[in-house]
């Protein structure tokens, strides 16, 4: 039985796929394992790159291709391809510690998790870099932290029978496909673990999806998918258990993250009057929040500034 899929969405991705490929290949190790590299219309030479490493590794890389555009549609693609007990997303600009496979593994088998929660290190393009703590079931409250931490998919190591039960997809057809989702998942099982060490190393390129220097329309997408992950909470019938950490939420994604494409780029002006409708609807008391309150003074005044927009 194959142990691990690791699923790698590939779009233009030439300068970093090697890279990543073999640092995922070293993790992989004397696991019975599988490596998806599934193409998404690249126009460099991501393809030839895939090509050499099928051809090198056949026992392990599946060279694959989606047609329709986006990560979300890719990775969902990948999960019904995927034969793996487990499966990890990984992007094809960063790379993986070679102990990380083996640790993640270990902890999922022996606590019996849908999922292992890891650490992650960023790199910034000027080389300085900082580290994203798991969340750790041994937390007070672990599951309030974890609505409101705002995990990317590659911090997620899941079993993938779980995964489909749940009938989890990522939304298509826009950039912040994981937001709808990801801080939903513990609602789902409490058979929850984590590797608490930077053993995933996310380079936050200039070039990648989320860090444009001109204006993109798809910084927009925040919208649907805060109204996706709201509508997510309120199925599962949690959205006033969990009020106060989506409210922290929307707050960090609307006024503070994405207020500053909204602010650095004229066509994005009218995503602060969109910001405030949002609020408006759905947490119109969020100067109140709890979150917000432990806040200095002045990240609160930036925050009302940025409503006031």
């Amino acid at each position: 039985m194959i142990q691990v899929s690791v699923i790698i969405p590939v779009y233009n991705a030439e300068k970093h796929l090697d890279r990543c490929v073999k640092s995922v290949i070293r993790a992989l190790e004397k696991i019975h394992s599988e490596i998806l590299l599934i193409d998404n219309n690249s126009k460099d030479n991501s393809v030839e790159i895939i090509q050499k490493y099928r051809k090198k590794y056949p026992g392990i890389i599946r060279a694959m291709q989606c047609l329709e555009p986006g990560a979300g549609t890719v990775r969902n693609f990948g999960v019904t391809e995927a034969r793996g007990k487990y499966i990890w997303f990984v992007d094809a600009d960063d790379e993986v510690t070679e102990d990380s496979v083996s640790k993640l593994l270990a902890v999922a088998e022996q606590q019996k998790a849908d999922m292992v929660m890891l650490g992650m290190k960023r790199i910034y393009a000027d080389g300085h870099k900082d580290y994203l703590s798991a969340v750790r079931p041994d937390e007070d409250n672990y599951k309030s932290r974890f609505v409101r931490y705002g995990l990317g998919p590659v911090q997620a190591f899941v079993k993938r029978a779980w995964w489909l039960q749940c009938g989890f997809k990522f939304k298509e057809g826009i950039i912040q496909e994981d937001m709808e989702m990801m801080s939903a998942l513990i609602l789902y099982t409490d058979k929850y673990a984590a590797v608490d060490e930077p053993i995933y190393h996310y380079y936050q390129n200039d070039d990648s999806v989320l860090h444009k220097t001109s204006w993109d329309p798809h910084a927009f997408d925040i919208f649907p998918a805060l109204e996706g992950l709201y509508q997510r909470f309120k199925q599962a019938d949690a959205e006033k258990t969990y009020h106060d950490e989506l409210e922290w939420f929307f707050i960090w994604n609307l006024l503070i993250d994405s207020a500053k494409d909204f602010g650095k780029f004229p066509e994005g002006k009218p995503g602060f009057e969109r910001s405030r409708e949002m609020m408006k609807k759905y947490f119109p008391k969020w100067r109140k929040n709890r979150f917000l309150k432990q806040k200095p003074l002045r990240f609160r005044m930036r925050v009302r500034l940025n409503y006031k927009k």
